[in-house]
């Protein structure tokens, strides 16, 4: 891979390569799965916690109609400057720059809390979830999901990293699925206050670009991405070379098809 590929084909910020290419082939399908299990009803009040772009946010807006309200939550203000970008004007959602362990909202305001792809990176996860529970009126529900374990597609691309990036960089995609055991969550969810907890765990697969494409769209799309270009051209094309070469079988008629166990958890 050459500096001009990496560098003018996915040169865009991390949060709009994280909309452009992220959310269409990954986010939007899973969040699909998770509105689904959260059966939205009109007129109710929402937050999406750690919204990112706000796929979760735009798409639950369909589900509530003009009667419901809508909240994001990120602490990530790139994030939220695409998520503002996207967003239509009924009904309004409201972003919020701050993090799931701190809401600053009231108590009772919302009856449903969505997060998606988003637990496993908080650092005090019992607080985050504690604070859900706080902004949800009586009877409110969360509704959240998590990937893992690593599949076999990113244990790949972690060991690649670590090879000819760095091994910190590895560490990413690790972290990514590193929540995941039903115990802990029902756990957790528990510990937090929430009651009839329900924990499912399901396989999903999921269709992407080519190999040598998704693997920049990825890369860009994720924090990977100034360290990846901080790295030399050489280990770059070193690291392509590995990764498009593993991932040749997962490929089938130009698709890579990426299987992942996603874990649902539903509290009240």
């Amino acid at each position: 891979m050459t500096e001009q590929t990496f560098g003018k084909a996915y040169g865009g910020t991390a949060p709009e390569n994280y909309e452009r290419y992220f959310v269409p082939h990954i986010a939007a399908p899973l969040a699909e799965d998770l509105l689904e299990t959260a059966a939205l009803r009109p007129g109710e009040r929402v937050l999406d916690v750690a919204c990112g772009t706000g796929i979760v946010a735009r798409l639950a807006r369909q589900r509530i109609g003009d009667g419901g309200s809508l909240a994001g939550l990120d602490p990530n203000p790139g994030m939220l400057a695409v998520a503002r970008s996207l967003a239509s004007p009924k009904p309004a959602i409201d972003w919020h720059e701050a993090s799931a362990e701190a809401i600053p909202l009231a108590d009772g305001a919302f009856d449903v809390a969505l997060c998606q792809l988003g637990l496993q990176f908080m650092t005090n996860k019992l607080g985050a979830l504690r604070e859900m529970r706080r902004v949800l009126a009586p009877g409110g529900r969360l509704v959240l999901n998590v990937p893992g374990p690593t599949p076999p597609l990113f244990a790949v691309l972690a060991d690649a990293l670590a090879t000819h990036i760095d091994p910190r960089a590895a560490s990413f995609a690790h972290i990514v699925f590193s929540l995941h055991d039903e115990r802990e969550l029902r756990e957790l969810t528990n510990a937090a206050g929430f009651r009839d907890v329900r924990v499912d765990a399901r396989r999903t697969t999921l269709a992407l670009p080519p190999s040598s494409q998704f693997l920049w769209q990825y890369v860009s799309s994720t924090p990977l991405a100034n360290v990846v270009a901080a790295a030399s051209d050489e280990s770059r094309a070193a690291l392509e070379a590995e990764v498009v070469d593993k991932w040749r079988g997962f490929e089938v008629d130009g698709t890579l098809t990426f299987e992942v166990t996603m874990t649902t958890v539903v509290g009240r």
